[in-house]
Parts: structure tokens; C-alpha cells; sequence
């Protein structure tokens, strides 16, 4: 693709062609309708600061137009006319890397970029201005930032012309019929345009109305180059451009993303497997003489619920840490030729203490953890002993039948 010199390569852009269309109204409407009808020392004020505006936005506008914003290396070699290569992502990761395009196939300085429209590196890039028809750059971004404040200037002493002459029209018309060329004009219903060099007769009607169009045309153009004015004077307030602004906007993280859910909390009903492993560990105390075991579960502000089926609690050895692995079968003991040995558990998920039989002790648990309790009152042992002391009971109860009662739940 061939590289675009400035803004008036072609083909041009139809943002460009309404900017100028735009000027060329607001210019032939305030300088050759409404601006001659002031009075006499407000007309001289309006040709000059008007005017002064409008010529101002002329000269730097065809200038930022013009300027060739392209990176000093990219103008030595001034080879506009052969085509350039376009990125290609599959070849080169970045256009640009180390301060050289792999494109323009020169070295750029460290804020320069490629430009995809204009096709080469850009000096400074700030943005590529489509009113403009033109990359904004270093060479001529101050002729730019001059266009835009002389618009907004403009564009507000002329709606201030047109409203005057829109409300003297139905308080005091004569106020505006103070030029020579009206003397000769019969009733107040016929209106001069084009004073005083070509002046032409219009009606009452078609001045309002055009006067009507002409306000809503400037401010809705005085709405985009005061949004336009003001967000180039906050980027030059923190010194950085408009490519920079749409980098750090890209890289910021969205506020919305930062929001996190709060967990569901389970019900009172909720089915055993509901609960999870338990994050911290377990203290165990081991029986001496029974052959049953009774955990409990203390949570605090939540009502009980006594689940149908018992619920055994194994240890397991994950990642050099152990964990609690719950799940709804009661722990079992193979023994050869010995039927399976079930150890029933029952959960208490409410904070109540049932009534304790006498002489019995009773052991505190940490709360929210199941522990063993003895029911002789004996001391906490390790978890390692209470498998041992299971293994006893049911080597003795293989060799004395009479015993056999594993089934039973202490009371």
C-alpha cells in the first residue's frame, strides 16, 4: 500500500469534506447575513474578533492538513510513490521492535508509531485525525490544538451574534435596520443580506428560520470541539498523549471485574456430603472399653439436624498435610473370616449438650470440629491409638465369641 504524504492524499475523508462544508456555512451565514445587521460599534466588534477566530482556524487548519507528521528517518528517504509493505502479524510480532520498523525498514525514535491508515512511522504519535484527513504528531499537533480552541472561540461569538439578532428581530427590529441600504427597503416585513456589498431581499421567515438552523448547527459542533478542547488540555496536563491515554485505559483493570460473590451458605437441611472437608484439624480421643464412638459438631448459630445415616470420618494424607474426608458409609475393620465390623457415628449439628449418663465425663470440642469422646472419662489419645485399640477389640472378640456386641451403641 502506497504511504500517504498528509491530508490531502487521496482519497479524502468524509469527516474532512464536512468539516470544510461546515466552515464554509458558518462563514458565508455570519459574515454575510447576521454580522452586518448590529449595530454599528457591535458590527465592528463582531468583524473582529469573529473574523480574527475564523482566519486563525483557516491558517492552522490547512496547516495541520499539510504538515507531513512522518518520523525524520521516514522523510530522508522521501519515497512516497513506490508501496510499502502492510503488517503482517505471522511474520513480525510488534511493527516496531528496538526502535526499528520492520515495515518503513528504519530506525524511529522512542515515541514514534506506525500509522496502519497513513502506512509510516509517525513522530510522536498522538492520534490519526480523521477531520483532519491527517496523522497528529509532534510536527503539528500545536497547529491542531490551535484549530480546535479557535472553532470553540468562533463558534460561541457567532451563536452570541445569531441569538441577538434572533431576539432584537421581536423586541426593537429597528435596532437592526440601521443601514443605509434599508431606507430604500418598503415595510418591516422585507430584510437585507449581504450588506453592504450585494445587498439582497429576503423575508422575515427565512432569516428566522435560518437563524434557527444556523444555532442548532454551532452547537451541535460547539458540543464536539469543547469535548475534544477539553480532553487534549487534560492530556497535556498530565503530559501524555492520546495513544498513551488509550494504552493505560486498556491496561487498567475494570472495576466490575473486582467484585467478588460472597459464598452461598449451606441451610440447615443440607445433606451431609454438602459440608466439605474441613479445612482444619482433627483432635481424637480414643475409647478404652467401647466399641462405638460418638462424634460431635458444634456450630454456633445454626438450629440442629440429626442426619439419617451415619457418617464416618477418615484421614488422609494429602500433600504432606492431613485432611478430613467425609462421606456417608461408617467406617469398617476387614478381618479374615470375620464379618465387617461397623462403627456407627452420630453427629449432633447443633450446640445442645444431651443429658450425660452419671459418672461419665464429658470432653469439650473445638468448635466446628468432630472429636472422639470416652465415654469413662480418660484421657485424649492420638488417633493412631484409637485404630490400635479398635485392632485389639476385634482380635478379642474373634477369640471370645461370647463378646461379639460390636453393633450395639453405648448408651
Amino acid at each position: 500500500m502506497h504511504s500517504r504524504v498528509n491530508g490531502w492524499s487521496l482519497p479524502l475523508h468524509s469527516f474532512q469534506l464536512i468539516a470544510w462544508l461546515m466552515y464554509s456555512f458558518m462563514a458565508i451565514v455570519g459574515f454575510g447575513i447576521y454580522i452586518p445587521l448590529l449595530p454599528a460599534p457591535w458590527s465592528f466588534a463582531a468583524y473582529g474578533l469573529i473574523g480574527t477566530a475564523f482566519v486563525l482556524h483557516l491558517v492552522t487548519h490547512v496547516v495541520a492538513v499539510t504538515i507531513d507528521p512522518a518520523d525524520l528517518s521516514v522523510q530522508r528517504r522521501k519515497d512516497y510513490s513506490s508501496p510499502m509493505p502492510v503488517f503482517d502479524n505471522t511474520k513480525h510480532q510488534h511493527v516496531i521492535d528496538n526502535l526499528h520498523c520492520t515495515l518503513c525498514e528504519v530506525d524511529v525514535g522512542p515515541k514514534s508509531k506506525h500509522c496502519s491508515t497513513c502506512n509510516k512511522c509517525i513522530a510522536d504519535f498522538d492520534h490519526h485525525c480523521k477531520w483532519l484527513n491527517n496523522c497528529v504528531g509532534g510536527r503539528n499537533y500545536w497547529f491542531f490544538f490551535i484549530t480546535i480552541s479557535s472553532a470553540v472561540t468562533g463558534m460561541i461569538l457567532l451563536i452570541l451574534v445569531v441569538l441577538f439578532v434572533f431576539i432584537e428581530h421581536y423586541v426593537n427590529p429597528a435596532v437592526l435596520r440601521t443601514a443605509p441600504q434599508f431606507q430604500t427597503v418598503k415595510g418591516n416585513g422585507t430584510w437585507l443580506v449581504f450588506l453592504p456589498a450585494a445587498p439582497l431581499e429576503t423575508s422575515s421567515i427565512s432569516l428566522l428560520a435560518l437563524a434557527f438552523i444556523t444555532v442548532l448547527l454551532a452547537l451541535a459542533a460547539l458540543l464536539l470541539l469543547s469535548h475534544l478542547l477539553c480532553f487534549h488540555i487534560y492530556l497535556l496536563s498530565h503530559g501524555i498523549s492520546t495513544y498513551e491515554y488509550i494504552i493505560r485505559k486498556r491496561q487498567s483493570p475494570n472495576p466490575k471485574e473486582k467484585e467478588q460473590v460472597p459464598p452461598v451458605q449451606p441451610s440447615n437441611g443440607t445433606a451431609a456430603q454438602s459440608l466439605g472437608p474441613l479445612e482444619s484439624p482433627v483432635n481424637c480421643e480414643a475409647p478404652l472399653s467401647s466399641r462405638s464412638c460418638t462424634f460431635k459438631l458444634e456450630d454456633r448459630g445454626q438450629t440442629s439436624s440429626r442426619l439419617p445415616e451415619p457418617i464416618c470420618a477418615e484421614m488422609e494424607e494429602v500433600s504432606g498435610e492431613k485432611h478430613l474426608d467425609y462421606s456417608s458409609q461408617s467406617p469398617t475393620q476387614m478381618i479374615p473370616g470375620e464379618p465387617m465390623m461397623s462403627l456407627p457415628v452420630v453427629w449432633n449439628l447443633s450446640g445442645i449438650e444431651k443429658p450425660q449418663a452419671p459418672g461419665r465425663s464429658d470432653v469439650k470440642s473445638v468448635e466446628g470440629r468432630p472429636i472422639v469422646q470416652d465415654p469413662l472419662g480418660s484421657s485424649i489419645m492420638d488417633a493412631a491409638v484409637v485404630h490400635q485399640q479398635l485392632m485389639t477389640d476385634a482380635q478379642t472378640e474373634a477369640l471370645h465369641p461370647q463378646y461379639l456386641g460390636f453393633g450395639e451403641q453405648m448408651p
